[in-house]
């Protein structure tokens, strides 16, 4: 296997906003992050990702980014990144920026400039139509944030395109000197040390310049699709790669919403000079209904048995050809306990249930905040939710459209709206979560008293103990990164059981998803000679004896 340090590594997601507020505004910033350095240490983590902490207007939470090269007030300055930069090395822990290169805000100078005429520098930055006949959008191509993809501009008289809210406009990557401002403000970065990037909604850079109209089987005004993976996608993150990711060994992992195992690696294959990694959104879709008019929104219990044969197709089709991005968890993705687990009665044996999943696996696993002390959803109302995303679809679809009821939209946010990702870190049960010592600026989750850092940490069932033993393994054990995989009993719907095989050595992972309990001698081998108990998320777990118990898991070594 060649070496990487990404592929031994484990990487932690800040979400700066809500991470942890050092002046009292109710938002969290950059100093935040770096006095919980000492933390991150304790917990084995070897890099950071920083979501967006640019000069942006936060219509989208920092995903409008004004300037890219330079740090919004609110998280502080650029002296203060710098200064977290350096102290993060001296830890040991490398630093991953967000790139968000599809869109800019409306804000920025770029767009600002280039609304004014059809024939000044900016102009051509963005990607602008003339309107039809009828004054009408070019095409029926929908936003992800609900309405149109285009938005008409009173100064240019044309429509600009926007994949996400109105005030993104997306940017023109057939325009070189776009492509060269973007690698040279990623050369700007890594002068100051950045050792990486997770790039978002990168497969969406490259756009049909013919414009279809999307497939309309509901008749609806808007169709969400034809986003990603376009003509000139795989040149123009191949020249990045050529211009900035290679010479300067920066670490690259592309979020890629419709990527399948299938086709991913065109993008992470080592000879192809793209990315190193990709996020797949479609692990993420096993408890979306299929054939709804209301997306994410219409959603259906867990499909564990799609989970595992998806799970399982990139871990076979990309062995040898790329390397796997693992999560279940970040800003854009509820709490899975939550979502998928037990968070009432078995929250510590569910958070721990999917960690074992996914750290048994090969790639690099991301760990979200909060997640290393099994953070769950909260119940909110409506009114409660901050996010565009929901509340422009609870807007379209409940009000306007009528395709789905307050009640059952409502159902769905407390299940998968990504503010549920988004509420205060829970460090501690004082006021506050221990976020702030003003007025947070998002809700906190109501459990915190219960659920924080500073519990978790005292107890013999402790998420964030289980997490140190998995991050150990992952750094130690060469079978986890190294060895090869086998899916046993795909067809099992509540117990997720794999092999891991390098050289004599085989593991295996047995996780019981559901609340019912089975015999363990079901799901190992027949014949077996001798089996060792490498880590279990119940402690009284000595042997392999007995029933598998609800949310139970156990990684075996055996011959």
């Amino acid at each position: 296997m060649e070496k990487k340090w990404w592929k031994k590594a484990v990487i932690y997601q800040v979400y700066p906003k809500s991470f942890l507020d050092t002046n009292g505004d109710g938002i969290g910033d950059i100093k935040g992050i770096e006095k919980k350095l000492d933390y991150l240490v304790k917990l084995g983590i070897d890099a950071i990702w920083i979501s967006p902490v640019y000069l942006s207007p936060q219509v989208d939470n920092g995903y409008d980014i004004t300037d890219y090269r330079k740090i919004d007030p609110m998280f502080g300055d650029n002296n203060d990144i710098y200064h977290l930069i350096d102290k993060a090395h001296e830890y040991g822990i490398k630093i991953i920026m967000d790139m968000v290169a599809n869109h800019t805000s409306d804000q920025s100078l770029w767009f600002q400039e280039s609304r004014k005429s059809k024939d000044n520098f900016f102009s051509d930055f963005y990607v602008w139509r003339d309107a039809k006949e009828d004054g009408s959008e070019p095409n029926n191509w929908g936003s992800n944030f609900g309405g149109s993809a285009w938005e008409w501009d009173q100064n240019r008289k044309q429509y600009y395109l926007h994949y996400y809210a109105k005030q993104q406009p997306d940017l023109n990557w057939e325009n070189p000197r776009v492509r060269q401002y973007i690698y040279d403000m990623m050369r700007f970065w890594k002068a100051k040390g950045v050792d990486g990037w997770r790039m978002d909604v990168v497969t969406s850079i490259s756009k049909d310049l013919h414009f279809p109209d999307n497939p309309n089987p509901h008749g609806k005004p808007y169709v969400v699709g034809n986003q990603n993976n376009g003509p000139r996608m795989h040149e123009f993150i191949h020249e990045m790669n050529q211009e900035v990711l290679k010479p300067f060994s920066m670490m690259s992992v592309g979020e890629s919403p419709d990527s399948t195992s299938q086709d991913a690696t065109l993008l992470v294959d080592p000879e192809r000079e793209e990315l190193d990694m990709i996020f797949t959104f479609e692990h993420m879709h096993v408890d979306r209904a299929q054939g709804g008019v209301n997306g994410r929104w219409d959603i259906q219990k867990m499909d564990l048995i799609k989970l595992k044969k998806i799970l399982s197709s990139w871990q076979i089709n990309l062995r040898d050809h790329g390397w796997n991005a693992l999560y279940f968890e970040n800003h854009d993705r509820a709490r899975v306990t939550s979502r998928w687990g037990n968070d009432k009665k078995y929250r510590y044996e569910s958070a721990t249930a999917f960690a074992t999943i996914l750290y048994g696996l090969q790639g690099t696993p991301f760990v979200y905040q909060g997640e290393e002390i099994g953070m769950t959803n909260p119940d909110f109302e409506i009114e409660d939710y901050e996010d565009i995303e929901l509340l422009d679809n609870y807007r379209e679809l409940v009000l306007e459209q009528k395709t789905i009821s307050k009640e059952d939209f409502l159902k769905a946010a407390r299940k998968i709206s990504r503010d549920n990702a988004r509420t205060p870190m829970q460090w501690s049960g004082t006021d506050n979560a221990g976020f702030t010592t003003g007025a947070p600026w998002f809700k906190l989750n109501p459990d915190y008293k219960e659920v924080n850092v500073e519990a978790d940490c005292k107890k013999d069932t402790s998420v964030f103990k289980y997490y140190q033993t998995l991050i150990k393994l992952r750094h130690e054990c060469r079978i986890l990164t190294e060895g090869s995989y086998e899916l046993l009993y795909p067809e099992d719907p509540n117990v997720f059981t794999y092999k891991r095989t390098l050289g004599g050595k085989t593991w295996l992972v047995v996780v019981n998803l559901s609340d019912t309990q089975f015999e363990l001698s079901d799901y190992l081998p027949q014949g077996l000679k001798k089996e060792t108990l490498v880590i279990a998320n119940y402690r009284d777990r000595t042997s392999t004896d007995g029933l598998l118990r609800p949310w139970e898991s156990l990684i075996l070594a055996i011959s």
